[in-house]
């Protein structure tokens, strides 16, 4: 049998491949922790930005008027190009060299960055946002990729629990960060920060991280591509139209839902049929790599559209600066830090099974806990829930990304971790969208009764009980009403209603992933 050929990588910052390994099975590259800072510092830059736009969606949504639909699209817009271009990122690295695409990804962020830092509509922020999407989605693949293959097995665990914990470290700064901007500059700075952040990166990728390549290369797929990403935002939009109309009957709402499962149905079955797949079907027939692909999958579902919601609690419910709402983000962001390096050794002692089960489970139960808060609980209360949320995704994220990638090729690392990523953005935009139509849907179905009641004109009702931000405005802004602080109490109570109806389903979804893992994922680290 002939022994597999290593992948050809420079040992130096220059572009070039040479016919050395990149890392021994033995030793790993000489560099690796060095390298391993320089991609958790480039994946810092995507996780940074969108927890730090979580604290600044009130801000933006009062200085741009920009409604709950238009801030979930300035969110989804990101994720959904993001989702669908990493399959051919990811493809892109494994042929053109994943150092390479890495520094053109990390300059093509910071520029755009800048551009959503001066827009001055809502359209041109998501715009801008979808720029970004494009530049992102060639970060994530290929980090995952280097780490992979400079590292040997009996480091990579540990590696990847680090490059996962690097989540909960934006999950910390950025709401910190963003906060201390919105306190003392105009909401743009929150994009315009990832500027030096880019410069930076590609300074430190350009000096230290070795180049690698896929010696036999997929080709790209266009059509596959296309009919992803037209397919996703077409379901996604139709399940956002449906929360904004509360017409789930609607023509408008169910067209551009059957034409998005109708396009990646059609997605499927092309893919299934080429030689050159964006989605590599044949990597589901693998149980570790189906497996945690789902788990990973339910859990963004879970986390994205919770956490996106969480930051409007603490806003206006709670009354909380950017600032002080992104302090009180830290309990997640702790437990993440904590649990997603320590998750190698308990995987090592009672299996990647059990562990993951594990982590979503304790998702589900902080979801579940949200339950019991009302608009006048201490924030003691969430705090604890948002801790028990950290825990369960770090015990969740790190062992399935180790579980997924340890049944690739090393050669298919750039491209199946695109697969895999590309699933956990759809999941999270999915999340945002499901829980966000379940909030409006029932939040709109209580405050228009209230507000009318009041007196307020029924276009008016229409216009702004869609989102707790508008009604908000609309109360303080009115002439007529005399109890504006018990008005303001009722919406803020229908809004802690809606978020439970949605957390539930959050916890439901987190539950039906810790079922996927017990059943699928192996009882021992393979």
């Amino acid at each position: 049998m002939s022994q597999q050929q290593p992948e050809p990588v420079t040992t130096g910052a220059g572009p070039k491949p040479q016919s050395a390994a990149p890392a021994s099975e033995v030793s790993g590259h000489p560099r690796r922790w060095a390298i391993l800072f320089v991609m958790v510092f480039s994946l810092l830059i995507v996780v940074l930005d969108n927890s730090v736009l979580n604290v600044a969606l009130r801000t933006i949504q009062q200085e741009l008027d920009a409604t709950q639909s238009e801030l979930e699209w300035a969110v989804n817009s990101y994720t959904l190009v993001f989702a669908g271009l990493l399959f051919t990122w990811g493809v892109l690295g494994d042929r053109l060299g994943r150092r390479r695409i890495l520094l053109i990804g990390m300059i093509s962020f910071g520029a755009t960055s800048a551009l959503c830092a001066f827009s001055g509509t809502p359209g041109e922020l998501i715009a801008a946002r979808s720029l970004m999407g494009v530049a992102g989605a060639s970060v994530l693949p290929v980090t995952l990729a280097i780490v992979t293959n400079v590292f040997p097995p009996t480091e990579r665990g540990r590696a990847i629990g680090i490059w996962a914990g690097a989540t909960g470290l934006g999950v910390a700064i950025g709401p910190i960060v963003g906060g201390v901007l919105l306190e003392h500059f105009w909401w743009g700075s929150v994009f315009l920060i990832n500027v030096p952040i880019a410069i930076i990166a590609a300074i430190l990728i350009t000096s230290l991280v070795p180049e690698s390549k896929d010696p036999n290369p997929s080709r790209i797929d266009p059509l596959g591509v296309v009919l992803s990403l037209v397919g996703v935002v077409a379901l996604v939009y139709g399940i956002i139209r449906g929360g904004q109309l509360d017409n789930w009957a609607s023509l408008e709402v169910l067209g551009p839902i059957a034409l998005g499962i109708a396009l990646l149905a059609v997605f499927v079955i092309v893919e299934r049929r080429s030689d050159h797949p964006s989605l590599d079907v044949t990597l589901f027939k693998e149980p570790r790599f189906s497996a945690s692909t789902a788990a990973i999958t339910l859990a963004f579902f879970a986390l994205f559209g919770a956490v996106f919601f969480l930051s409007f609690y603490l806003q206006y419910v709670k009354g909380f600066s950017p600032l002080e709402a992104g302090l009180r983000l830290i309990p997640t962001a702790l437990g993440l830090i904590i649990f997603a390096p320590l998750s190698e050794r308990l995987v090592r002692i009672v299996g990647v099974r059990w562990v993951v089960a594990a982590g979503l489970t304790t998702v589900a139960l902080s979801f579940l806990g949200i339950q019991l808060i009302t608009a006048d609980s201490p924030y003691w209360h969430l705090g604890i829930l948002q801790g028990m949320l950290g825990c369960g995704m770090g015990l969740t994220v790190a062992p399935s990304t180790t579980a997924f990638m340890s049944a690739l090729p090393r050669e298919r690392a750039a491209a199946g971790s695109a697969v895999t990523n590309a699933f956990r953005q759809v999941g999270g935009a999915l999340g945002v969208a499901v829980l966000g139509s379940i909030i409006a849907t029932q939040y709109r179905s209580e405050v228009s009764t209230a507000l009318l009641a009041k007196g307020f004109p029924k276009p008016v009702v229409d216009q702004v009980s869609e989102s707790l931000g508008a009604t908000v405005q609309a109360i303080n802004s009115s002439q007529v009403v005399q109890d504006k602080q018990d008005l303001l109490h009722q919406a803020y109570t229908f809004y802690v209603t809606a978020l439970q109806h949605a957390t539930a389903v959050g916890a439901v979804a987190a539950l039906m992933g810790a079922v996927v893992a017990l059943v699928w994922l192996p009882r021992k680290s393979q």
